[in-house]
């Protein structure tokens, strides 16, 4: 209860200062609106059903490209941690491709999708892709060796030793790299969103856009707080209960 009066007081001062710096006019109206304004935005947009849709339409298609990451980064991630020759082959690629930003991949989706809903799946896919490959390799590699050799003396076979030593150990490097790929796919998304127009219906990331189009900054800085918060949420309800989980299973609990 503690931490969420200092949370709620600490916001309470953000937008109090926000606030503050509107009736300085420190800047033009146009370019910082006042947060009643943001507030009102929202909720007409809300009551009007624009904000939910959008919202549903980009959940949609955050969770199906994020699925397709991992559903291949995980794999492929056992696989370079296994055996050196991918190690060396699809190890380096996913560390090179990781530190290219998700925007780079827009220009390409377009040209091998076009505006589609293909072209923005492809784009949050390489932005999950490569950093769950290098969390999984990663993770098992730093498991001890003595916990495999430990297994092997009590009569564990490999497959076994897999799933019940090296794969447990290594969960929280995976669930740290899963984070990461959630973060970025986010980041992909919205960059796809931004520059893929579509009719089969308009995200976040293209409110984002008309927002910027009309210069309407309640609308603009409206979605990047319905961001911040969903991004939270997930973090708390998705993310958070694994992770204290893992702590407790290892006895890393501060």
């Amino acid at each position: 209860m503690k931490r969420l009066s200092l949370a709620v007081l600490f916001f309470a001062i953000l937008i109090g200062l926000w606030e503050l710096v509107y009736r300085a006019k420190l800047w033009s109206p146009v370019l910082l609106p006042a947060p009643e304004q943001v507030a009102e935005y929202l909720k007409t947009s809300t009551a009007d059903g624009t904000l939910l849709n959008a919202t549903v339409i980009t959940m949609r298609r955050l969770l199906i490209g994020y699925a397709i990451g991992l559903v291949g980064g995980l794999p492929l991630g056992l696989l370079t941690a296994r055996w050196k020759v991918f190690h060396d082959t699809i190890g380096t690629l996913a560390l090179g491709l990781q530190t290219l930003p998700s925007v780079c991949w827009v220009p390409l989706a377009l040209l091998w999708f076009g505006q589609t809903e293909a072209a923005m799946l492809f784009v949050v896919v390489m932005g999950t892709l490569w950093s769950v490959v290098i969390a999984t390799d990663t993770g098992v590699r730093h498991v001890p060796p003595i916990y495999p050799r430990a297994a092997l003396t009590m009569g564990s076979k490999r497959l076994h030793i897999w799933l019940k030593v090296i794969l447990p150990a290594a969960l929280p490097f995976i669930v740290s790299g899963m984070k990461q790929g959630w973060a970025f796919a986010w980041r992909s998304l919205m960059a796809a969103e931004i520059f893929v127009t579509i009719l089969t219906g308009f995200g976040l990331g293209q409110l984002l856009h008309y927002g910027r189009e009309l210069t309407a900054m309640d609308q603009v800085i409206g979605v990047m707080l319905v961001i911040v918060v969903i991004g939270l949420l997930a973090d708390k309800i998705l993310f958070s209960p694994v992770e204290r989980f893992l702590h407790r299973r290892w006895g890393t609990n501060p």
